[in-house]
């Protein structure tokens, strides 16, 4: 660990649990890197992957974004695909662009298709699923408002999706967002998990929530407060 860690570590007790607005001014405090790091958020839930209805998959739009520049690309046709240019899609196309993307193409965040354009774009599965980059209706990337679409994820709308092991990595923001614009996008995304909460999940739903920067050590939130507000 260099000095610079060290003496970020030094700003906070390891063994306490942080509100959310401590926690978003801390990681900002604590920052040191050359760069405007990105805040990335760890929640581990309450709740079992193995089982299908408790594998979580949806999208958040966090209130000020997430200070990243998104590419954005849509399989559409006709006045779809008109649409989605106007909305400021990266690129818009059918064949052509799966044609491009099997040839190795992947310079893109996020890909959006038409419902009509999905037997197509299922050519791509092998090549988008591992990456999780595949069109998908649960997360309103399969859609026919495709404007909107290109709209919000322009604007700072992610996708999420619980790992094997209960967790879920979102980023929300920049250190140079602040700790009040990070704890709007942070109590969004929390609001978020809190609404999909599977009716099958015993226990504690919200087990850990870690906050931190790129380069700085993690902050562990008081998982007890965020339960409270959320529910309310």
């Amino acid at each position: 660990m260099g000095k610079k860690f060290t003496n970020s570590k030094a700003m906070f007790d390891r063994a306490k649990r942080y509100t959310l607005v401590e926690a978003c001014d801390l990681v900002v405090k604590m920052s040191y890197a050359k760069f405007d790091e990105t805040i990335d958020v760890a929640a581990r839930l309450g709740v079992n992957p193995r089982h299908a209805d408790q594998m979580l998959r949806s999208s958040v739009a966090l209130p000020h974004g997430t200070g990243k520049t998104v590419r954005v690309i849509v399989f559409a046709k006709g006045e779809r695909a008109a649409e989605a240019t106007s909305a400021g899609a990266d690129l818009v196309g059918a064949e052509d662009l799966v044609a491009k993307i099997q040839e190795g193409w992947l310079e893109f965040d996020s890909a959006i298709a038409t419902p009509d354009m999905m037997g197509l774009v299922g050519r791509l599965g092998r090549v988008l699923g591992p990456r999780n980059l595949m069109p998908n209706p649960k997360v309103g990337t399969v859609t026919m408002d495709v404007g909107k679409a290109v709209r919000e994820l322009k604007a700072g709308r992610i996708d999420f999706r619980t790992e094997k092991t209960g967790i879920v990595h979102v980023p929300i923001g920049k250190v140079s967002f602040g700790g009040a614009k990070l704890k709007e996008n942070l109590f969004a995304l929390l609001e978020t998990l809190q609404r999909l909460k599977p009716s099958t999940a015993k226990g504690k739903y919200f087990k850990s929530i870690t906050i931190s920067s790129t380069m700085g050590p993690g902050v562990r939130l008081d998982t007890n407060e965020v339960a409270a507000l959320v529910e309310a």
